[in-house]
């Protein structure tokens, strides 16, 4: 005989978790299925531990989707003040840091264990270490045949993620129940990533290994302000995480490295006080030491200040601040935060997220073509558009 439900959850991550809250609180009897060992554990890691749990700036302009506005939506239905209350009723203390950005100030297994109480005091029920085996589409809902036997729900939500981090048990189990039941996809693709450079230009750029500058990182009409991380591989840090969820392969990237400051000037200024002066030493003044020696060298700045015309300056200070590089490649799924594209939202209502041809099934969370900037806007999502199905199956 099958475990009957009215919802069955697949993925006891932050969206499925949260649905499964609120399908809970509505009197649905409720399961929570998961291959993991424990719940949440994206949410463990995020954050380096404490879990950048929303942006208060969270909104549809800061997400990707091949339908920008199909998260108004649920975002506007359930917000970042809405999940800051629950946290706030659990005495999790948090605070804020750059951009709108919070975090817990004790660790990430606060929420995790804030959700967990908010399931258990909803009646829903978790199950872990549950692979799942086939769906299929009854008469009276789905049936679900696990490693824990057969499940049978009216209703079916998939919040199982995306591809990324496959280390952590992420794998394309959503994708492949759209492609089951018929509903498009937009091409998934690894997002918030670092991005790698090709053999030549990683050789000559790995003396910057492990230095991080304020940059401005431009890829068209996008740009971020953020840090920006030289690394072993090539790119990294914010800036370049943030931008990597625009970049596709073959195309051009801007770096402007610290993009205040009037360089021209400062080296103007610099030769008309103390002529005898290295390009480099003055650029030192303003940029990591190995850095400003890199910059002198590849323009071949090597005499002193004095001995350097206006044309020649204003040749490196375009190398800092209009520095074109091409990225090879990314890290791909192995490191990236998050992944772009997913269940197309033509296919999903965007109140309910519900599949529109598949009454009863559901989909939310990372496996949907919605992606937030780095930042908290990803779990703003998950929140957000678990709510929407928790009020709706």
């Amino acid at each position: 005989m099958a475990a009957r439900y009215d919802v069955i959850v697949i993925g006891a991550g932050a969206a499925g978790m949260m649905c499964a809250i609120g399908a809970g609180r509505r009197g649905r009897r409720v399961a929570v299925l998961d291959h993991a060992r424990a719940p949440g554990e994206k949410i463990r890691i995020s954050g380096g531990g404490r879990c950048n749990f929303t942006n208060i700036h969270a909104g549809h302009k800061n997400f990707l989707s091949a339908n920008p506005h199909f998260a108004k939506s649920a975002l506007a239905r359930f917000t970042p003040q809405d999940f800051i209350a629950i946290v706030d009723r659990h005495g999790i203390a948090w605070h804020e840091k750059t951009l709108g950005q919070l975090f817990c100030d004790n660790s990430a297994k606060d929420i995790i264990r804030m959700l967990t109480d908010e399931m258990r005091a909803a009646g829903a029920e978790l199950r872990l270490s549950c692979t799942i085996d086939t769906v299929e589409k009854t008469a009276t809902g789905f049936r679900i045949v696990t490693s824990e036997g057969p499940f049978e729900a009216a209703s079916l939500v998939i919040a199982s993620g995306g591809r990324s981090i496959p280390k952590m048990g992420a794998t394309g189990f959503a994708y492949r129940i759209a492609e089951q039941f018929g509903l498009a996809m937009v091409e998934p693709r690894p997002g918030l990533v670092p991005l790698t450079l090709e053999p030549g230009l990683l050789e000559r750029l790995s003396p910057l290994s492990g230095i991080a500058v304020p940059a401005e990182v431009r890829h068209g009409k996008t740009a971020f302000r953020e840090a920006l991380l030289f690394t072993h591989r090539g790119l990294s840090g914010p800036a370049i995480l943030q931008i990597s969820s625009y970049w596709r392969e073959g195309d051009e990237i801007t770096l402007s490295l610290e993009p205040d400051m009037d360089f021209l000037a400062v080296l103007k200024t610099a030769r008309q006080a103390n002529g005898r002066q290295a390009v480099q030493t003055v650029l030192a003044d303003h940029l990591p030491k190995r850095l400003a020696q890199f910059l002198a060298e590849e323009q071949a700045l090597n005499a002193p200040l004095a001995d350097q015309s206006d044309k020649a300056l204003g040749r490196l200070v375009a190398a800092i601040h209009e520095w074109k590089i091409k990225p090879a490649g990314s890290e791909g799924y192995r490191t990236a935060e998050v992944t772009l594209g997913g269940v197309d939202t033509a296919g999903i209502d965007s109140r309910s997220m519900e599949a529109k041809a598949v009454p009863g099934l559901y989909f939310i969370g990372e496996c949907v073509d919605v992606t937030g900037w780095l930042g908290g806007y990803n779990f703003q999502w998950a929140w957000a558009s678990g709510h929407a199905a928790g009020d709706a199956a």
